[in-house]
């Protein structure tokens, strides 16, 4: 199973930074007997290969060395991949750059690197086969991609809409090599003028495609602002003492734990 770290955005909101906003100092972590920060990043990677990855494929810029100089050949007992998006383009052109490395029956991870989530078991709560989105309750659904369900199929995405109709946004997705690549004909056939999931999957959708929607998540972080930095601090605080803590009210975080 493959994981996906699109990982090749410029950071424009917490700018400026000496490195790559994906390798932003987000809590600790105990490695040798000794406490060490920990890049934001390393939390989506290591819910993947909790969820199931046994292979990382990061989506770079071409500028982000120190993504590759950070991680190297894997992490844990996880492989990783780069391959490189040329030029800023969305979410859809960073994601279908890694479809060469995945088989059709191969099943794939999707999630953000400036993201910090719990449960951190959430992947591994997604069903195997089609697509399914992982979703989390949030106090400002304008500000993210809110969907909308009818029961647990997915009938719209609404991206960045100020008139939301639900408070659940997606975090993290699962779905097939298959329908990765049904997904990249689309959007090859629509100009490739998707920059956003949300409007290609609804294309896809009435198109005549499935999506489920399971609302696991109790809390979600954006930590691309400085307002969601300090949340993903309060929330790791307790967290990394074993439990789940509750981060600050803002736009970037919500929680309901």
């Amino acid at each position: 199973m493959w994981g996906i770290v699109p990982a090749a955005g410029r950071g424009s909101r917490i700018q400026p930074l000496a490195f790559s906003k994906e390798l932003l100092p987000v809590g600790s972590r105990l490695r040798d007997g000794a406490e060490r920060p920990c890049a934001v990043s390393e939390y989506v990677v290591e819910r993947m290969i909790r969820g199931g990855a046994d292979k990382i494929c990061f989506v770079i810029a071409p500028g982000k060395s120190d993504i590759v100089e950070y991680y190297g050949s894997g992490y844990g007992p996880a492989p990783i991949a780069y391959v490189v998006q040329p030029r800023p383009a969305g979410l859809c052109d960073a994601l279908f750059r890694a479809l060469p490395l995945i088989a059709p029956d191969e099943p794939v991870l999707v999630g953000l690197p400036d993201t910090v989530w719990f449960p951190d078991d959430g992947l591994a709560r997604l069903p195997v086969g089609g697509l399914s989105f992982l979703l989390f309750p949030v106090d400002r659904p304008e500000l993210f991609d809110a969907v909308v369900l009818d029961g647990e199929a997915v009938r719209e995405i609404q991206v960045k809409r100020p008139d939301a109709a639900s408070s659940w946004v997606w975090g993290a997705f699962k779905l097939t090599g298959r329908i990765l690549a049904e997904l990249h004909a689309l959007w090859q056939a629509r100009q490739c003028r998707d920059e956003y999931v949300g409007t290609l999957v609804n294309a896809w959708l009435e198109a005549g495609g499935r999506a489920t929607g399971l609302r696991a998540g109790s809390a979600y972080v954006d930590t691309g602002t400085l307002n969601g930095y300090r949340a993903a601090m309060a929330l790791l605080g307790p967290a990394e003492a074993g439990e789940e803590g509750s981060p600050l009210n803002g736009p970037e975080a919500s929680a309901t734990l």
